[in-house]
């Protein structure tokens, strides 16, 4: 059952009839819970009370199907216009984005252009940009355009995803470029033949990848909300003597609040990941399909109005 909710779910993130009506109604049926607001000052007034409490981010514009080059222009702008608010008002922040949302899909001049542009920004503003994965028919090129930029700037990371056969080979390959890397378990809904379909195998390559990249002294962030998970990152950078400025962990705004706020008071550095914009459908449906309970407190705030 929980599967097939979860297919369920991934189905309905793709379907773009239904993302341009959620962009039309706004952020309604629980999504709020999970996404800061629509307006990059909704966003900067959550950013200041995470940071408060303690709390790194990463803020992310959402955008989903960019297909002609004007709109992935202006998911650049926006982009920019985050980081240039990073700035002014001094947050503890990073920015992370979509490099389908930058062009990636129209052609590589496109997206280069638009990623230059992006972290050039960001580099006046000393802030840091990762590169979110998506799918594995992405995975590639997605890695490849990374190197390509790592070579020109050193404010640029990416997403490696350990439910991939090929995970374990592109961290060996990444390695020498000394990447910072957000390692997390993967959210799409990928076929028996470029990924685990067993969460035990999953959670077995996870582990095995969070220990090689910090091994390899590379900046790692352990994005997951899996308590197993965490232990046994705190117990393996104990075991090896890894300074808590090698890592970091990172969970997604409005899920385990409470455990991300014990993190920060054991000593550990805790990114929350904070999304807005008005294309928060796509987002949405995949933050339901990770777990039940999603699903059930957005129908309680349902009932609720």
């Amino acid at each position: 059952m929980e599967q097939a909710m979860r297919d369920f779910f991934l189905f309905l993130s793709k379907n773009k009839g239904l993302t341009k009506m959620a962009k039309k109604y706004g952020l309604r049926f629980g999504a709020s819970r999970f996404v800061a607001g629509e307006t990059v000052d909704l966003a900067v007034a959550k950013i200041k009370d995470l940071n408060q409490k303690g709390l790194a981010v990463t803020i992310d514009y959402l955008g989903e199907f960019v297909d002609n080059e004007r709109e992935a222009n202006e998911m650049a702008d926006n982009s920019i216009i985050a980081i240039e608010a990073i700035g002014k008002h001094s947050l503890n922040s990073q920015l992370s984005l979509k490099m389908t949302s930058m062009g990636m899909d129209i052609s590589e001049e496109v997206v280069m252009r638009n990623m230059r542009r992006i972290l050039d920004a960001a580099k006046r503003n000393n802030v840091f940009i990762t590169i979110d994965m998506e799918d594995y028919l992405h995975c590639q090129t997605t890695i490849d355009i990374f190197k390509k930029l790592r070579e020109e700037y050193d404010n640029v990371g990416t997403v490696i995803q350990a439910y991939l056969y090929r995970t374990e080979k592109d961290i060996d390959d990444l390695d020498s470029l000394h990447p910072n890397l957000r390692l997390v378990k993967g959210a799409y809904k990928e076929s028996a033949e470029v990924a685990f379909p067993e969460k035990q195998d999953v959670d077995d390559n996870y582990k095995k990848i969070i220990k090689m990249h910090l091994l390899n002294g590379n900046y790692t962030a352990i994005a997951s909300h899996d308590e197993t998970i965490i232990e046994y990152t705190k117990h393996l950078v104990k075991e090896y003597n890894i300074p808590n400025d090698q890592f970091e962990f990172q969970m997604l705004y409005g899920i385990r609040t409470e455990r991300q706020l014990g993190l920060v008071k054991e000593g550990y550095k805790m990114r929350v990941y904070v999304p807005y914009g008005t294309d928060w459908y796509g987002y949405f449906m995949r933050r339901l399909a990770e777990r039940p309970a999603n699903v059930t407190f957005v129908l309680k705030g349902m009932l609720k109005k």
